[in-house]
């Protein structure tokens, strides 16, 4: 048996060398996807299944149910600034903080589950139409640089399915079914 260090149970995110068609479309489907492998994924947990935390030091079910829309919503401001703006500079935000927030402490995940099912048919909406060169325009990240639409792309696909993992990990774990 291999030890997968439970804050990446499915590795840690890395950008492809080189982006072209098969691997975008593969991208957006998995945006696609994610709102119902989450709801999939903490579909039937108690109250007290989703306030335990992933792992040690983790976050609980309830607020990575949260930090998914929460999250996402910023990755789709940022992807239509680039889209209108030349090499928009975007705003960071303090996830930490924002999943300390009450709601996100407590809040009823149906809300979020629902908020994350729109924003991500919005968001494959917005990306299908486009043609092959808008996946290359930009914005200025404080953090990372001058950052791709394609790189957005497969940073997200990869976080929907990095945080679904949190969640099936932790229900293989405790023998939640």
């Amino acid at each position: 048996m291999t030890d997968v260090d439970p804050r990446y149970p499915i590795g840690k995110f890395a950008a492809p060398e080189r982006f072209d068609a098969l691997l975008r479309a593969s991208f957006v489907e998995q945006i696609a996807a994610a709102p119902a492998a989450l709801r999939t994924a903490v579909k039937g947990l108690s109250a007290q299944q989703l306030d335990t935390p992933y792992r040690d030091g983790g976050w609980t079910v309830r607020q990575v149910v949260h930090h998914l829309p929460d999250s996402h919503l910023n990755a789709y401001t940022r992807f239509k600034l680039a889209l209108t703006e030349d090499e928009p500079l975007i705003k960071t935000y303090e996830e930490g903080r924002w999943a300390e927030l009450p709601e996100a402490r407590g809040g009823e995940v149906a809300i979020s589950l629902a908020l994350l099912d729109a924003l991500h048919a919005r968001w494959v909406a917005a990306i299908r139409p486009l043609p092959a060169e808008a996946f290359a325009r930009t914005f200025r990240h404080p953090d990372h640089g001058l950052r791709s639409i394609d790189w957005v792309l497969a940073l997200y696909a990869w976080h929907g399915r990095h945080h679904v993992a949190h969640v099936t990990a932790l229900r293989a774990r405790e023998g939640w079914s």
